[in-house]
């Protein structure tokens, strides 16, 4: 199943990469990633692996301010625009990340872990665990505020997407089972526009 799911988020984002490409990021995930990278910075943290990372637009923020940028993507077609851009990128699967253990002090996971069925989360949890550094920084953003998990019928992309949807609480206590939660902060459907919160963590191994 999982299989089949992987499949089709491909094929959705290698069809609608220009349209990701051309995107303006909203003031709100701007803030997110800033104060993120704040983070980083205070930590004197230095080597990132940038998950889901689409085209690359984080990962270039991330490299532009002296990160070491790795970008990870199930798309081909996102992956061939990181490198474009300058950035060291990859088409993989989260579940089984091509790195040693130990080796990255940061990841950053925005909007691609909605993607996952949830009863496979905690096995990629594991894994980005992995390669995860001791006291190692994890960044979480998800859309949420309800309880589902399938094919969203009233996406635009084509093939339609498949999401994994949680009420705050219900997703903590998943991440909380691996990490520790160092931040939550939850940005409103009214900021956002649209019935669904985004819910914002930051985790520690």
């Amino acid at each position: 199943m999982y299989g089949d799911i992987k499949a089709s988020i491909a094929a959705a984002y290698n069809e609608h990469v220009q349209e990701r490409e051309k995107a303006v990021m909203a003031g709100w995930k701007i803030q997110e990633r800033e104060r993120f990278m704040q983070q980083l910075a205070s930590e004197h943290k230095q080597a990132l692996l940038d998950i889901g990372s689409g085209p690359g637009h984080d990962g270039l923020f991330f490299q532009t301010h002296g990160m070491d940028v790795f970008c990870a993507d199930l798309s081909e077609a996102s992956v061939r625009l990181c490198k474009a851009k300058g950035l060291k990128a990859e088409a993989m699967s989260f579940e089984q990340l091509k790195f040693a253990d130990c080796c990255f002090d940061a990841v950053w996971a925005m909007n691609c872990l909605l993607h996952v069925p949830k009863q496979e989360l905690p096995a990629i949890l594991l894994e980005v665990k992995r390669v995860m550094k001791k006291d190692a920084l994890f960044y979480v953003g998800v859309y949420g505020g309800e309880d589902f998990e399938g094919v969203w019928e009233e996406d635009h992309y084509q093939p339609k997407r498949f999401f994994s949807f949680y009420e705050a609480q219900a997703l903590k206590n998943v991440l909380a089972r691996f990490f520790s939660v160092a931040s939550f902060s939850v940005v409103t459907p009214e900021i956002i526009g649209g019935k669904l919160e985004f819910q914002a963590f930051v985790l520690r191994k």
